[in-house]
């Protein structure tokens, strides 16, 4: 019976998770769906970043990841307060 429960409670810990993906904003890569053209010469499962200027006017840097179409796919989105490696 404890199995039972403990096993329960664990599935209803886990249900509770949810992973939420990051939505492209205006000047991120993929608003607007795809870009046109495709990293032809990057290996597939490659990440790379880009900066932009969020919707609320701060500096954010986002992470693509290359899938095996060739399409992108926004893995995660971070605000920039200060970067000291370039002093901007």
């Amino acid at each position: 019976m404890k199995n039972v429960a403990s096993i329960i409670l664990v599935a209803f810990a886990l249900s509770a998770c949810t992973a939420t993906a990051v939505e492209p904003i205006p000047g991120s890569i993929t608003y607007g769906g795809q870009p046109q053209s495709r990293l032809s010469k990057a290996p597939v499962g490659s990440t790379f970043t880009h900066r932009l200027i969020d919707q609320n006017g701060r500096r954010a840097e986002e992470t693509y990841i290359i899938l095996p179409d060739r399409s992108l796919k926004l893995i995660s989105r971070r605000s920039i307060e200060f970067d000291l490696s370039r002093h901007r």
